[in-house]
């Protein structure tokens, strides 16, 4: 197949779909996609890198986020439906999460005082996150903007949904889940200020929901005290 034909296709493809947001590495837009609605990540390429290089990264990145979706599908976790992929021109067509909110604004639209929801969903959140670790997924980019909670067809319940592994890789090591929980804890506490005790449920529900929780908190708490460490010397 000509390239050149294939990547104009998907251009032309692209043109009748709406841009949500662009980010340093990949354009992310919204339509259909045989009938369906979808979004669809599109990684462009970097012009400061070697072309031969450039492509090599981005169909390595490509591959390892549709590699930890299914693996999280597999395992039970919720995440989007990889509908199609192109690895010529680095797209990657999914499911779009209908009817959903963040955990970030559902945190922010929940009142303080109602402690019993927020630390409901932290249980749950510690819950996903345990199970993707045991399966030794590193998401990479764990923020509550990256989680959307949807209205379960059964019961009515919120449903956690993963989202935005462009990051993601496949690690056994402690550290590696160490370091995801911290980017997280970052993200948490600075976009949700005051929600220590919050999150500190999170923490509580994953070791207790991972026989192989233990290292990876001693690694959390190694890389918070080089973190505090850090920040002293600056």
């Amino acid at each position: 197949m000509d390239i050149k034909k294939e990547n104009s296709s998907t251009r032309q493809f692209l043109s009748g779909m709406e841009l949500l947001k662009q980010g340093a590495e990949a354009r992310v837009y919204r339509g259909q996609f045989l009938g369906k609605a979808a979004v669809m990540k599109e990684r462009f390429p970097r012009r400061y890198r070697h072309p031969t290089l450039d492509e090599k990264l981005t169909h390595r990145r490509t591959a390892q986020e549709v590699r930890s979706i299914l693996r999280c599908r597999k395992a039970g976790i919720a995440a989007p439906v990889v509908y199609f992929v192109d690895y010529t021109t680095h797209c990657i067509f999914l499911e779009e999460i209908a009817g959903s909110v963040t955990v970030r604004d559902y945190i922010h639209s929940t009142p303080k005082t109602d402690t019993e929801k927020l630390h409901s969903l932290a249980e749950r959140m510690g819950q996903i996150l345990a199970k993707m670790h045991e399966e030794d997924v590193i998401h990479g980019d764990l923020t509550t903007s990256n989680m959307l909670l949807r209205t379960a067809v059964e019961g009515g319940s919120l449903d956690l949904v993963l989202i935005d592994f462009g990051l993601s890789y496949i690690s056994a090591l402690p550290e590696d889940k160490g370091v995801d929980l911290y980017v997280l804890e970052k993200a948490f506490l600075s976009t949700h200020p005051n929600t220590e005790s919050v999150f500190e449920t999170l923490l509580k529900s994953y070791t207790v929901s991972s026989k192989k929780s233990a290292p990876v908190i001693k690694k959390l708490d190694e890389v918070r005290l080089r973190g505090r460490k850090r920040s002293m010397v600056g």
